[in-house]
C-alpha cells in the first residue's frame, strides 16, 4: 500500500473514532434528557410541574418524534428520491425535520486536526 493510502486510512480511522465518541456522548445526553422528560410528565400528572419544565418536556418529546419520523422516512422505498423532496418542501414551509443530535454532528467547527 502506498503512503497516500496509509495516510487516508489513518485519517479515516480518526474520523470514525471521533464520530463514535461524539455519538456516544450525544446518546448519553439524550438518555438523561429523556429521563428528565419522563420525570416532568410524572410530576405533571401529580400536579406539581412548572410551565418551564413542561416546555422542556414537550421540546424533548418533539425531538423524539423527529428521530422516529426520520427513521421511518429512511426505510421507505425510493427514499433516495423522496427524502430530498421532503426536506426541500419542509425548508420552504419552515418545518424543522432534523433532530438536534444530528445537527450537532454537522457543526462547521467540528474539524479533525
Amino acid at each position: 500500500m502506498n503512503i497516500l493510502g496509509k495516510q487516508f486510512f489513518r485519517v479515516l480511522s480518526k474520523l470514525q473514532e471521533s464520530f463514535l465518541i461524539e455519538n456516544r456522548e450525544n446518546k448519553k445526553i439524550e438518555n438523561r434528557e429523556n429521563k428528565k422528560m419522563l420525570d416532568v410528565y410524572i410530576k405533571y400528572v401529580e400536579g406539581s410541574a412548572s410551565n418551564e419544565e413542561l416546555d422542556f418536556a414537550n421540546e424533548q418529546l418533539k425531538q423524539i418524534l423527529k428521530n422516529l419520523g426520520l427513521g421511518i422516512l429512511i426505510i421507505l422505498p425510493f427514499s433516495p428520491i423522496t427524502l430530498p423532496y421532503i426536506f426541500s418542501k419542509a425548508k420552504e414551509l419552515n418545518i424543522d425535520l432534523i433532530p438536534n443530535w444530528y445537527k450537532s454532528l454537522s457543526n462547521d467547527d467540528d474539524r479533525l486536526e
